[in-house]
């Protein structure tokens, strides 16, 4: 199980004292949260392909880096980041390659009878408001995906007007960055 070799690993990490050179404070030293998607081939590239260490900047993720409501759990951790942790530029990284690009949503819920939840929990979540196309549904271009947070978090009416936000695009292959929008 890889839970318990982690676990084996973090006994001696902490044995041996290897935290010591990741100290910081809770601030983050280049005062930036990123928020950007769970995607496992960015866990360091992303760090390395933007010179980022520990301790640097605040980071938030979620599939696909997308926002769609200005009051869900991705926008209240970001607001945190700016009034309590004294973040003042917000980064939105999206990727090319993302799982949630083209998501067929009636696939997925197969996929999740097929793992064992049964239909009427789906028939009841639909029969209560909940949309599984609009919560699952994914993109067209990464870009577009990009522009639609970063609005959202710009316009958002809790962000105060000298809070920077930007959308940048990384290739999880090579790490190269591009600017989809850039606040001056």
């Amino acid at each position: 199980m890889h839970l318990e070799e982690m676990l084996s690993f973090n006994e001696k990490f902490v044995k041996d004292k290897l935290y010591e050179q990741y100290k910081t404070d809770t601030y983050p030293n280049k005062k930036m949260v990123i928020f950007t998607c769970m995607e496992s081939r960015l866990v360091e590239l992303l760090q390395r392909a933007l010179n980022i260490e520990n301790g640097d900047v605040k980071m938030v993720k979620n599939a696909g880096a997308i926002i769609r409501k200005p009051f869900d759990s991705i926008m209240k951790s970001i607001l945190v980041a700016v009034f309590k942790l004294k973040a003042d530029e917000v980064v939105v990284i999206g990727h090319h390659d993302c799982g949630m690009s083209h998501v067929d949503t009636e696939a997925l819920t197969v996929s999740m009878t097929e793992r064992g939840i049964p239909q009427e929990t789906i028939n009841s979540l639909t029969h209560g408001g909940i949309n599984l196309h609009e919560e699952f549904h994914g993109f067209d271009t990464v870009e577009e995906s990009v522009l639609q947070s970063v609005e959202i978090i710009r316009n958002h009416p809790l962000l105060p007007k000298e809070i920077k936000v930007h959308g940048l695009v990384i290739d999880p292959d090579t790490g190269k960055v591009d600017i989809v929008t850039k606040e001056d």
